[in-house]
């Protein structure tokens, strides 16, 4: 390697010469040092932009192939009617003609069953797909994904009726094989009805939380559509996916929303809401078994029920929720104030016996009256004094007339 742009004269002795080479030895080792330091960036960055390169290439097969799909025709959605054999089916299309069809090859035979739905190619109509069923987003809505909090031991007064529902509801689900061996059919469905507030959904949240089934609560209006077969379908879905997920419950609340008695029909609303009843009906005795489905209505209108509901086979256990009386009120009052800072003189069987007429839901305005009394003067405990104003400002809030239900009897 030549120096043309440096001015160094030669050495003239031995000694200079030999530094003259030592100097010139570690120029060119500093120069190869840094020739390879710049190797190894250039190395990094090739490896960089390859793989930069790489995930384009990617990202552009990624976009090419969502560009065809873009491009490709939409399928037709339609039904499958008849299995003719593995390769040939009868479909019916979204527009209503009916066709003998092929079946993709990448489809597994045994997914084919008459009823599912399958998308069909849209020029030559060959089955390329079996689609999942498809239920109603509101029939998703009605299942309870957390248990609720309620526990039969918050339920007070009603112990005779705990364990009618538990007989009823709970034993067939968990201990079948007692029914077996007496030789009986368990309970499908029981009724709870009476005076508001006395305790039926609680009972059926409770019912949800001992219980491991999946729980589907519905209220009866939402069951009643505008358009004629909406409401009907709608019951016809909520059955078959409590069978799906069986051992399954049915909690219908308000049930007198959509079964009141059936009468002459005067407007098409009306012939709705019996169709959808008639639905119902048939849904809870049909032809199909029901298997590990249970069904629990609630109402405060029994006396309005169409008696084709009420019969044995459909709800065979009918079981009233009344009035507590004084033993009742004096437990459910205890279950409420377990949690409150009370004043030790203070005696709940006193305050049960003033409640005469009152439900649950009464108690419990009582003693949540009573806790804001003690938080208006800024005490820390209750007093009796609180009780007194609460039992006056709750029995003045409105007049309540005692609900009498003249019709249905309790099937056991």
């Amino acid at each position: 390697m030549g120096d043309s742009g440096c001015d160094i004269t030669e050495p003239q002795n031995s000694e200079e010469l030999c530094k003259y080479l030592l100097e010139r030895i570690s120029n060119l080792e500093n120069r190869n040092l840094e020739l390879r330091e710049r190797m190894r960036q250039m190395e990094s960055e090739k490896r960089y932009v390859e793989t930069q390169k790489i995930r384009y290439e990617r990202e552009m097969r990624k976009l090419r192939s969502e560009i065809e799909q873009l491009r490709s025709p939409p399928l037709v959605v339609g039904e499958i009617i008849d299995i003719i054999d593995n390769n040939r089916v009868v479909v019916r299309s979204s527009a209503g003609p009916r066709f003998l069809v092929r079946v993709s090859q990448f489809i597994d035979p045994k997914d084919l069953r008459s009823g599912s739905r399958c998308t069909l190619n849209q020029q030559s109509l060959a089955l390329i797909e079996v689609l999942p069923n498809n239920y109603d987003p509101q029939i998703y809505g009605m299942e309870l994904e957390e248990r609720p909090g309620e526990i039969y031991s918050d339920i007070g007064g009603l112990e005779a009726q705990v364990q009618e529902l538990k007989e009823a509801v709970e034993l067939p689900l968990t201990k079948p094989h007692l029914f077996e061996q007496v030789g009986i059919r368990p309970p499908k469905g029981v009724l709870l009805y009476g005076p508001p507030g006395t305790g039926k959904t609680l009972l059926a949240r409770a019912v949800a939380h001992e219980t491991n089934a999946h729980f589907l609560r519905v209220v009866g209006s939402e069951l009643v559509q505008k358009y004629i077969g909406e409401g009907a379908r709608l019951v016809r879905e909520l059955f078959e996916i409590a069978r799906e997920k069986a051992p399954a419950i049915i909690f219908i609340d308000e049930i007198d929303a959509v079964g009141a008695h059936r009468t002459e029909s005067v407007t098409s609303g009306d012939r709705e809401v019996q169709r959808t009843l008639m639905q119902l009906l048939a849904g809870m005795d049909g032809f199909e078994a029901r298997g590990d489905v249970k069904i629990i209505g609630a109402t405060n209108r029994i006396d309005i029920l169409d008696p084709a509901l009420l019969r044995p086979g459909r709800f065979d256990r009918i079981i009233e929720i009344p009035l507590p009386d004084i033993e009742g009120r004096y437990s459910i009052l205890k279950i409420h104030t377990k949690g409150m800072n009370l004043e030790s003189q203070i005696n709940l069987l006193d305050i049960a016996k003033q409640t005469e007429g009152r439900n649950g839901a009464d108690l419990r305005a009582i003693c949540m009256e009573a806790g804001m009394f003690a938080i208006r003067d800024e005490r820390s405990q209750v007093s009796g004094e609180d009780f007194v104003r609460a039992l006056h400002k709750v029995s003045t809030g409105f007049n309540r007339q005692t609900l009498k239900n003249t019709f249905g009897e309790m099937f056991a």
